[in-house]
């Protein structure tokens, strides 16, 4: 099929689909993804680049969306559409977003190399994706530093393309910043775990600590680059996952919550700060209030979240905002009680759901991401996000400074239509595309280099040799050797006066010198007859014997030399 032909037939598609309905992806936040959660020299951040309000991506208009995602520690997104298509944009030092480069993407772009799968699942660590086919296949990209790809082998530091997970029948991956959770239906191993092990979120009961130094004290943890089941869960069906930076939340088929890995700030829920190395029950969430098969579960950067009793009701722990005391075990959140949340997400310091027909969210912004317009940044306890009020929120993904709203277009009328909409910023392309604040210098290729090669040798011959370099000296050397020559080629006074006094300077005036020639030096005229002064002024030294001028002018009366009158002036001449 031709490409206009092709290119015809995709906007048809994207009509009917508008004309029916669907779900359309709505961005908010910085899309200076090159420089976001990082300490820019120059002051390049600020709020250029910031989309502070929802707004339409141009590339995913009338394209129906039906699952979005990012990580609490993450800079890049992922997006699927409901024809089993996967979208990524953001960030891509470390080739995560799965185009076999490391260009970086300003807008959703298709993974080419995964059109043959039918993607039902996707999750986003810190520089990793991991996604999940409906044939119970699962792909990788990204880093893979710490094993966290799954693939079995640490000898590629990165994967640029798709490459395959060592798990069978996986029905969901989660990724935390360094680690990766599978769900699988193999029973037995109904959870299995990849990555970095150092603090115990992997749930195998160890840490995998080691000292790599014999003389001092430098330690390191031993990455698992292969998949394992969590031994202390496998007699039990784990059907809900969620990954913090560097903790794990799970629940099983009869609602039990267990989490595991760091506990700083309470973030695990039992109501102490310490690390756990294999899961351990939740003690609250039991009896009448499990969780349900609707129940949703949620972990940010320093929190826990989720809802419980089959009321909706949500509950959090940890560190919720920057100031204040941390929840050190499951608190209700009474502000959102009564609502019927369907999703939730959970970024660096924020947080976003989706209840009833609205959309709310809260906590720390700094790009924008909480999406309530340039009047309001941040909000501490959860609010609305008044342009989406009516809207139906079907998935919510949260990373660092930006936030990911999926929404339903029916019965909406034209209140999507009337967002703004997002083309791509070309300022962010260009920094990033320059290298300039991140990235090694440019590799010239060979045209490039035997370009600048013959550049160079042009600009070697142009230049100045030795010789004609020392015949360029400097305006005080110049000024110098004139006044010599002027002195010594200053013709006689043709009125045969001595040239001791006021004839001579206006003598040398005329020729374009000075009687100065330094502090504390009179004239030099020993090349000429006019006569030198007999009296010693301060440095002038006395005059050599039988070198005196023809006609010597005789001191006044009463002047001996030094100390009398004499008929010259001492020392520097004054004009």
């Amino acid at each position: 099929m031709p490409a206009s032909a092709a290119a015809g037939v995709a906007a048809e598609g994207e009509e009917n689909a508008a004309e029916a309905g669907g779900r359309e992806l709505l961005y908010c936040g910085t899309t200076r993804f090159d420089i976001m959660g990082r300490k820019v020299k120059g002051g390049m951040g600020g709020s250029r680049g910031n989309l502070v309000s929802p707004t339409r991506l141009r590339p995913l208009m009338g394209v129906d969306i039906r699952f979005v995602a990012s990580g609490c520690a993450a800079c890049h997104c992922v997006a699927l559409g409901a024809d089993g298509r996967c979208f990524t944009w953001g960030r891509n030092e470390k080739g995560q977003l799965g185009h076999g480069d490391t260009l970086l993407r300003n807008l959703p772009t298709v993974v080419s190399e995964l059109s043959k799968y039918n993607i039902i699942s996707a999750s986003i660590g810190r520089n990793h994706t991991v996604v999940v086919t409906d044939d119970g296949k699962s792909f990788a990209f990204g880093d893979n530093k710490h094993g966290q790809l799954g693939t079995g082998s640490l000898r590629k530091g990165t994967e640029v393309s798709p490459a395959p997970c060592l798990v069978t029948e996986a029905t969901n991956a989660v990724c935390g910043a360094d680690f990766t959770v599978w769900l699988s239906s193999v029973e037995g191993s109904s959870i299995l775990t990849a990555g970095l092990p150092q603090y115990g979120q992997l749930g195998h009961g160890s840490d995998n600590e080691y000292n790599t130094k014999v003389s001092s004290v430098k330690l390191s943890y031993d990455p698992q680059p292969r998949p394992r089941a969590v031994a202390t869960l496998s007699g039990k069906t784990v059907v809900k996952v969620a990954c913090g930076t560097n903790h794990t939340v799970a629940v099983d088929s009869s609602g039990f919550v267990y989490t595991w890995g760091f506990g700083g700030y309470g973030r695990l829920g039992h109501n102490e700060q310490k690390d756990e190395w294999q899961p351990r029950l939740v003690q609250i969430f039991q009896k009448n209030n499990i969780l349900g098969p609707n129940d949703i579960i949620s972990a940010g950067s320093a929190s826990s979240a989720c809802t419980a009793g089959g009321r909706g009701q949500l509950y959090m722990w940890g560190k919720l905002k920057n100031s204040g005391d941390e929840w050190m075990y499951p608190k209700p959140v009474t502000d959102l009680s009564g609502w019927n949340i369907r999703c939730m997400a959970s970024g660096s310091m924020h947080h976003t759901v989706g209840a009833d027909d609205s959309c709310i969210s809260w906590g720390h912004s700094e790009y924008g991401e909480l999406g309530y317009g340039p009047t309001q940044k941040s909000s501490v306890n959860p609010k609305k996000v008044d342009i989406l009020e009516g809207m139906h929120v079907t998935s919510v993904g949260c990373g660092v400074g930006m936030s990911l709203i999926v929404v339903d277009r029916a019965n909406v009328g034209n209140k999507i239509d009337q967002l703004d909409t997002f083309d791509g910023d070309s300022d962010a392309l260009f920094q990033e595309n320059m290298k300039s604040l991140y990235f090694p210098p440019r590799c010239y290729s060979k045209e490039e280099q035997d370009t600048n090669k013959s550049q160079q040798h042009a600009r070697h011959e142009t230049a100045e040799t030795p010789e004609q370099a020392a015949k360029k000296a400097t305006p005080t050397a110049n000024s110098r050797s004139n006044k010599r020559k002027t002195t010594v080629d200053q013709p006689k006074p043709e009125d045969g006066t001595d040239g001791s006094g006021e004839e001579t300077k206006e003598v040398q005036r005329s020729h374009g010198t000075s009687t100065r020639r330094g502090r504390g030096r009179g004239a030099k005229t020993a090349a000429t007859p006019e006569a030198k002064p007999s009296g010693r002024g301060r440095g002038r030294g006395r005059p050599k014997k039988g070198t005196g001028s023809p006609d010597p002018a005789p001191l006044e009366a009463g002047s001996s030399g030094r100390g009398g009158k004499k008929s010259g002036k001492r020392g520097r001449p004054r004009k």
